[in-house]
């Protein structure tokens, strides 16, 4: 699929790395996993924006709920679509564990098809958003990345602590009081762990601020841990491991279009990813 979006693309081209390629590999992956019909494939994405960015602000939450009201009929009809025609996919899948009855109720099986649709597409494309703009702004790791391919997976274990597609991850609320830093923090109390700020944490890394595609321990936590770490890790890393290293094979004197400081950032709490990423092929 990286293959095929790229050889689309002309040397000397213009093009937004975000919408017209990182978008288009996570998305068509988890729609043919869970089984959305490909017409429907553009509806959900729109979707799934304007949900990850509603936590942003009380105006963008009061404006996602139409969105997500859609979002929600469309994801029941498609369950019933797939029970009365089951087919090779997560969805069908899924349906038959709703019927169960005491597996999962129609309300967690939509929760978990939204958060799959949501979650299998949305991180990705940051990743490899993210990830190529801090190689672009690190040509010397760039260039240990060029003469060294096989260092592909450590690169994006460093691009997922540097540069990650999540900031915080979801909400916690304490059991007990709970005292950290010399903060009490109550029981009850919301919590978001900033992500973001313990992959730099300088106690666990040297040079924390630093690009090195080959640290090694790299004990991020952009995939979270224990019993929250990402289902889809191993997805996540393939596909970033596949788009990231076939811009640079297939285009390697790719350029920022734009300079870095003039780039747009999606609004959110939870996720970190660039709206656009104008790139000279």
């Amino acid at each position: 699929m990286a293959d095929e979006l790229l050889a689309r693309m002309q040397p000397g081209a213009e093009i937004d790395l975000v919408r017209d390629y990182a978008a288009e590999i996570p998305t068509t992956i988890i729609a043919e996993m869970l089984g959305v019909p490909v017409r429907d494939r553009l509806k959900f994405r729109k979707w799934s924006n304007v949900g990850a960015a509603a936590g942003a602000s009380r105006f963008g939450i009061v404006k996602a709920i139409p969105h997500l009201v859609l979002f929600i009929r469309y994801i029941r009809s498609l369950v019933k679509l797939r029970r009365e025609k089951p087919q090779d996919d997560l969805i069908s899948a899924l349906a038959r564990l709703g019927e169960a009855g005491d597996r999962l109720s129609e309300d967690e099986l939509l929760a978990m098809i939204v958060l799959l649709l949501v979650a299998g597409h949305e991180t990705t494309v940051n990743l490899i958003g993210n990830g190529i703009l801090a190689l672009l702004k690190n040509p010397e790791q760039l260039h240990k990345l060029r003469n060294n391919p096989t260092l592909i997976q450590s690169a994006v274990e460093e691009l997922l602590r540097h540069s990650g597609p999540l900031e915080t991850a979801t909400e916690r609320f304490p059991r007990n009081d709970v005292k950290a830093a010399g903060v009490t923090i109550e029981r009850g109390d919301l919590v978001f762990a900033v992500l973001a700020s313990a992959n730099r944490d300088e106690q666990r890394f040297s040079t924390p601020d630093e690009l090195d595609i080959t640290r090694d321990p790299n004990p991020h936590l952009a995939f979270g841990f224990g019993m929250h770490h990402c289902l889809g890790a191993s997805l996540a890393r393939l596909e970033a491991q596949i788009g990231i290293a076939t811009v640079f094979d297939k285009f390697p004197n790719v350029r920022l279009a734009a300079p870095p400081g003039s780039l747009r950032w999606k609004p959110g709490l939870v996720l970190r990813g660039l709206e656009n990423l104008p790139l000279t092929l």
